[in-house]
């Protein structure tokens, strides 16, 4: 098989690309939890390509390959974040196939002694203009009771219902309090930016994020022993500081900005943020790795490891950034955790061929092509199918 491909350029030029194919050697001692920080992977679900279903509005999922993805991350030592906007939450994945998909990984995660957090929203629960803050309550409540239920950690996410019926930042205040303190465990609250998802601008009741974090943080310290931390993900690396600094000493910072979260999770003088990223998806044996080198002080493996993961991040979760999911996939594909490219909502066409060329590209500079003449077969395969003719094909 010739290893030469043929890639698209953003001018619509053809060019040769000989990949490189030195996957990098990741340390990874087995059955060794990280000590320094906590590391959460938001996983991706696989969607059943043969299921004789509309893919847009009842798309089916493959149980065995969504868990065995879960069990791959938590072999690495990784904790899975459940039901996210990863998982395509609210985006393909409704709340009945959610309850399912947590079901299920919270017993496959006792099974390994894995860390699980689940994702609990308002997703069932459509805005509208006859929709009450009694109603986001309701929702909220409904979903948070299923959760631990199951006996796993809740994520409160963002409610798109909220942001929408909310008059002001005491209708948040109000909502939070009451699913705080009702909740038995404490949660990790998300705070999910409208760059993720439109219809949350203004949450919290604010557009500008000084106003909006303030609120966010009158929420915690009121309802202190009901958060565990917050995951943050607004791609703003000195708003994610100011934060975490303000946060009172038993609530923990996880960071979800996926464009700088070497520095983040490194941390400063002052403090550092946890992990509850997408892209520890994609980049899950280097961050591993990386999680590793930290415990044991070596900055200078942990920086080697995660350096060139930050072009392939950013390239990722480029705007729109809510179709950074396509690329998610896409690079489970091409490392032969599952065996196609199609995902719920038909999700794969969310980006351009260029793009995945170009993703590919980053990836294979990373050394995270794992089995590189796998991932050049199926790139192939992709780019055929875009009308690009291959070498040997």
């Amino acid at each position: 098989m010739s290893h030469t491909l043929t890639l698209p350029g953003k001018d619509r030029s053809l060019y040769p690309y000989q990949p490189q194919g030195n996957d990098l050697s990741f340390d990874l001692p087995q059955g060794k939890a990280f000590e320094s920080r906590i590391a959460f992977s938001a996983a991706h679900v696989v969607a059943d390509p043969l299921a004789d279903t509309d893919p847009l509005s009842n798309a089916q999922i493959d149980w065995d390959a969504t868990m065995k993805y879960r069990h791959h991350l938590w072999s690495l030592g990784l904790s899975v974040a459940e039901a996210m906007d990863t998982a395509q939450r609210g985006m393909g994945l409704n709340w009945e196939h959610a309850k399912e998909l947590i079901s299920r990984s919270v017993k496959e995660a006792r099974s390994v002694n894995g860390k699980i957090a689940s994702g609990t929203g308002t997703d069932h629960l459509a805005p509208g203009p006859d929709v009450t803050i009694e109603d986001v309550e309701a929702a909220y409540e409904e979903q948070c009771s299923f959760v631990e239920g199951e006996g796993s950690q809740i994520i409160l996410m963002a409610s798109r219902a909220l942001a929408a019926c909310a008059k002001g930042p005491e209708d948040y205040e109000r909502v939070y309090r009451k699913i705080l303190t009702n909740v038995s465990q404490p949660v990790i609250l998300h705070w999910l930016g409208d760059m993720f998802d439109p219809a949350l601008k203004g949450y919290w009741g604010y557009e500008n994020l000084d106003d909006a974090m303030d609120v966010c943080l009158r929420i915690i310290r009121e309802n202190e022993d009901k958060v565990d931390g917050i995951k943050i993900s607004l791609l703003d690396d000195q708003k994610e500081i100011k934060m975490r600094r303000l946060l009172p000493d038993s609530v923990k910072m996880y960071t979800g900005d996926d464009f700088n979260y070497p520095s983040l999770i490194k941390g400063d003088d002052q403090g550092y943020s946890h992990a509850l990223l997408g892209i520890f998806d994609v980049i899950a044996p280097a961050a591993a790795a990386a999680m590793h080198a930290l415990d044991k002080g070596d900055l200078k493996t942990y920086d080697a490891l995660l350096v060139k993961t930050v072009p392939l991040s950013r390239h990722i979760f480029q705007k729109p950034t809510f179709s950074y999911k396509t690329g998610v996939v896409f690079m489970a594909y091409l490392n032969g955790h599952q065996e196609h490219f199609r995902m719920i909502g038909g999700s794969e066409s969310a980006r351009s061929i260029t793009h995945l060329s170009d993703l590919f590209v980053m990836a294979d500079e990373a050394g995270l092509l794992m089995n590189p003449d796998l991932a050049v077969e199926r790139m192939k395969l992709v780019l055929e199918q875009a009308g690009i003719r291959q070498e040997g094909r």
